[in-house]
């Protein structure tokens, strides 16, 4: 809430960031300006992982610099887009500017393809970006396109374990792993390995899944539920990649095993680099030793 309402504050200021310059007499009787003018209607269509901040990212710029905005959330979590739109209302804002519709691809679809529609914002997966970018792009719109990535973590010999453990748990778990910079990879360079894994599999042990109403959850429960059998394919994978691993379950007697995850340290070597895969949110973290380098980079 505090980043997305930082954003709501700069656009408030964009008069001053909307001025250009203005030379006179360039040449006899030549002027030469610049003017900065609406598109029309834009488009954002954003992500589960943070249903207000990454909207607010588009929508107070985009309406304080003149344009109307369509909001398609995730199917996910629809309804904070709706608490929006309902705050926008109380406001006092016209109808009209700022809109919201759900649904899926083929919504997707619809708004980008509307000749209404003259640009594009979308946060998601990197093969979703691709394809909005592409089909943006091929109709002449502007399009800005944010895709995933598989994020390393680097730990040197001479590294601080303890402060290194903290840096791992938090940007591998933290807001329930789903942060888009969040750490799939651990890179242990050299002995640090053997001396770090059970520093991180006794942390994990700590992370509490439960209700996520609880002020102590690290994680509530999974969405949609089929993600449940993800993340045990993933851990068998890296089972069978990686025998001799850590593994580290946080279940708790008040978790429904069907709907949480379970948290897994993992390690490997590097004739078992197979469990290198793309970015999972809230799932499994590996580490590498550092001769997996360049396998997994």
């Amino acid at each position: 809430m505090t980043r997305g309402i930082d954003i709501v504050e700069f656009a408030l200021g964009i008069p001053q960031l909307l001025k250009t310059d203005f030379t006179d007499q360039v040449s006899t009787g030549i002027d030469n300006w610049t003017l900065r003018q609406p598109l029309g209607v834009v488009a954002g269509i954003t992500p589960f992982n943070f249903p207000v901040m990454v909207p607010c990212w588009m929508f107070p710029v985009a309406i304080a610099c003149g344009n109307t905005f369509v909001l398609k959330p995730s199917e996910r979590d629809p309804s904070a887009a709706l608490y929006m739109a309902e705050l926008f209302k109380q406001a006092g804002l016209p109808d009209g500017v700022f809109n919201v519709i759900q649904g899926d691809k083929v919504a997707v679809d619809a708004l980008i393809d509307h000749p209404d529609v003259k640009a594009a914002s979308f946060v998601g997966s990197t093969p979703i970006a691709h394809y909005i970018y592409r089909r943006g792009a091929e109709q002449g719109k502007r399009v800005q396109a944010l895709g995933g990535a598989k994020n390393h973590m680097v730990v040197m010999p001479d590294a601080d374990l303890d402060q290194a453990v903290d840096g791992l748990i938090g940007a591998a778990y933290g807001s329930a792993g789903e942060r888009c910079m969040a750490i799939s990879v651990a890179v242990l360079v050299g002995d640090v390995a053997d001396k770090i894994m059970p520093k991180l599999a006794e942390r994990t042990k700590q992370l509490k899944i439960k209700n996520g109403m609880e002020l102590d959850a690290r994680w509530g429960p999974s969405s949609p539920v089929r993600r449940w059998s993800e993340f045990r394919t993933i851990s068998r994978t890296a089972r069978r990649a990686a025998p001799s691993c850590w593994l580290t379950a946080a279940l708790t007697p008040t978790a429904t095993p069907s709907r949480c995850p379970a948290t897994r340290a993992a390690s490997g070597s590097a004739e078992r680099c197979l469990i290198t895969s793309p970015r999972r949110c809230a799932s499994t973290r590996r580490r590498y030793s550092d001769r997996c380098w360049p396998a997994c980079g």
